[in-house]
């Protein structure tokens, strides 16, 4: 049976140009941050992780050697695959006409559309398996199980908190009765597709992570601060980090303000991991 990793210790890419430079980057369980100037490879970095993994399909990052001189490596050792995924902050319109014929919700225009498009699904299946491990609790005819049913929704109540708290100043607020994901802003309803870039940004990363459901995971963002408020960036991974606490992340970032709360010395340069 395949054993889950915890997170991924290092990532080696051979010749990230070609006949270039070898990079070794060795990875903390919890936050990772590269950093460096424009055109030194980061993003190359994250994209070169993602796209030359087995089993992209899946959202499973295989440990050992895969596609494009890319080695990951797994923690523990003797762990098979890791389930990940990855942020695109970039709001830009959807072009591949191929995929706007078979959408159903004509609201889909952007890239950050349709990733929200994707976790209302992932959130509906969010929402039946707390359901499940709730009446599974309940049912269990133990009287300890009753305080643990009660804790289970716990991580969507916070959620709905901190979005609540995230849009306090437009008076925007999630609606809790809803199975999908929508807001109510003085008396009306909005759906997730008619909020601003910085905002469906937000509820991306945020919705990504809540639907974890509190797994061991790896999160890839390439430079997640575009479109948020400097406030917003400062408080990101603490947020990430609430809602799911074993989550690692992955990002590169050119912005201060997001390592400010206390994750300088979570920051890697790029001169740190290729050779010369």
């Amino acid at each position: 049976m395949a054993k889950k990793a915890e997170y991924i210790s290092r990532i080696e890419i051979n010749a990230l140009w070609q006949g270039g430079r070898h990079i070794v980057w060795n990875l903390r369980p919890d936050v990772n941050i590269l950093s460096g100037i424009n055109g030194v490879g980061k993003s190359t970095i994250i994209n070169h992780s993602v796209h030359g993994l087995n089993n992209i399909d899946n959202g499973e990052i295989t440990s050992g050697e895969v596609m494009h001189g890319i080695r990951i490596k797994l923690f523990p050792d003797d762990a098979d695959y890791i389930k990940y995924d990855v942020i695109r902050s970039f709001d830009r319109p959807l072009l591949h006409s191929d995929l706007l014929e078979k959408l159903a919700d004509s609201r889909v225009k952007t890239e950050l559309d349709w990733q929200i498009y994707k976790l209302q699904k992932r959130f509906l299946d969010y929402q039946v398996n707390v359901g499940n491990k709730i009446i599974e609790l309940l049912t269990s005819g133990k009287a300890e199980d009753a305080t643990k049913a009660a804790l289970v929704s716990q991580p969507k109540t916070k959620f709905q908190d901190i979005m609540d708290n995230l849009f306090s100043d437009t008076k925007k607020k999630i609606d809790r009765k809803s199975n999908e994901i929508q807001f109510s802003q003085y008396g009306d309803t909005l759906t997730p597709y008619q909020l601003s870039s910085g905002e469906k940004q937000m509820l991306v990363i945020l919705l990504t992570v809540l639907v974890q459901d509190n797994q061991h995971y790896v999160l890839f963002m390439d430079e997640p601060e575009i479109s948020l408020h400097i406030d917003w960036q400062q408080r990101l991974i603490c947020l990430i980090r609430e809602l799911n606490p074993n989550a690692q992340i992955i990002l590169t970032t050119l912005s201060p303000a997001l390592i400010m709360d206390g994750w300088v010395g979570n920051v890697t340069e790029m001169n740190e991991i290729a050779d010369r």
